[in-house]
């Protein structure tokens, strides 16, 4: 199966309310991602597929028609974000398995045999949020990437992203996957009404592709911020002000699948800490890194040079030329907001708005490993 390792990403997000309690509830939230192309081929479209939900679930979508954005396709900023323009959005059936796909897709001309649009493969070093005409790095049938989005109202079971690549005969597209770790969020209501919540938001590492090995490493930066207004979907890209305004949140972290440990590559923030008064949105900003380290030639663990939370950076003052580089190349950022208000309490329950890409999460587990 072919593999995008890991991408520039800015994806919808998970939240819930429990049944019962709290102080705020959930209106939204929208995401966007950049994704390179690494799998060796040329792509003609990207899938979005979102197990367990149904179209209705899909709220808004990045290129789709009505979000402020061109949706036309092409390269012109004033027609178009991407190349392919916007997403059919189509849901499947398979026995006891359903869901919806999101579909960015180019048109093949069965008379030249030939693809309108394509993204060509290869390695791109963007500043973040760029693969797209509004981006400001020359975004063109050139750059190895694209960028693509959705929200939805539900939580799907399980999610997939694919590049589409046309491997053997022409027209005809196989999926090459890729691996996001999609941050999830979790509004946990305070137990006291008036009171502000606590918003969790959970990534995790991409699992392996050898169930008795160590998946690949990523190293992350995070950076957080609390807003007095919502926001909306084209303001989370790079450069908006809003995105501009986080903190740093978590310096690094080295995350990691580990076999042996269900709990392993998680990297959880925010837990126990309320919310201010006057918060109208939590954004968050993930800056991931290739791991360039060495990788031990059995079981597929980083075998860092200092910790899981510092690297051997060129860069850094405690750089150690003797020892092996273990930070990688830039590939790219993730910005994830969700906007709260506040709840009216039902009998029972709240209603449950839940936006975004992947399962909700609790659980977080920091492991140092050191090199041997």
């Amino acid at each position: 199966m072919l593999k995008s390792k890991y991408c520039a990403v800015a994806v919808a997000v998970s939240m819930a309310i429990a049944p019962g309690v709290g102080a705020a509830s959930v209106f939204g939230s929208l995401g966007n991602f950049d994704v390179i192309n690494d799998t060796g081929f040329t792509a003609h479209g990207f899938e979005i597929d979102l197990e367990g939900l149904h179209s209705s679930d899909i709220t808004d979508t990045f290129g789709g028609v009505g979000r402020g954005f061109p949706s036309g396709r092409g390269f012109d900023p004033a027609t178009s974000v991407e190349r392919y323009g916007s997403p059919t959005i189509t849901e499947y059936s398979n026995g006891s398995t359903f869901g919806t796909k999101i579909t960015y897709l180019g048109v093949f001309d069965g008379n030249t045999a030939s693809w309108d649009y394509g993204t060509p493969s290869g390695t791109f070093i963007t500043p973040g949020d760029n693969c797209w005409s509004g981006g400001g790095v020359g975004y063109s049938a050139s750059t190895p990437c694209d960028h693509f989005g959705v929200g939805t109202t539900a939580n799907a079971t399980k999610t997939t992203y694919s590049w589409l690549v046309e491997t053997g005969a022409p027209g005809v597209l196989s999926n090459g996957v890729v691996n996001l770790p999609a941050p999830v969020w979790n509004v946990i209501p305070a137990p006291v009404v008036g009171n502000p919540p606590v918003v969790v938001a959970q990534i995790q590492a991409p699992a392996p592709e050898n169930e008795a090995q160590f998946g690949e490493a990523i190293w992350v930066k995070v950076f957080t911020t609390e807003l007095a207004d919502p926001v909306v979907l084209e303001e989370l890209v790079g450069g908006n002000p809003k995105v501009e305004q986080a903190v740093t949140e978590v310096e690094w972290q080295l995350l990691q699948k580990d076999p042996g440990n269900p709990l392993a590559g998680q990297l959880e923030s925010g837990y126990g800490v309320p919310v201010g008064p006057n918060a109208a949105s939590i954004l968050r900003r993930y800056e991931f890194y290739k791991y360039s380290g060495v990788y031990d030639p059995e079981t597929h663990e980083a075998l860092v040079t200092f910790s899981d939370s510092h690297p051997n950076d060129p860069n850094d003052p405690l750089y150690d030329p003797t020892k092996v580089v273990d930070l990688g190349n830039y590939l790219g950022a993730q910005n994830a907001a969700v906007n709260l208000a506040a709840a009216v309490p039902e009998p029972g329950t709240y209603v449950l708005l839940l936006a975004g890409l992947g399962l909700v999460g609790f659980a977080v587990h920091r492991r140092k490993r050191y090199a041997h």
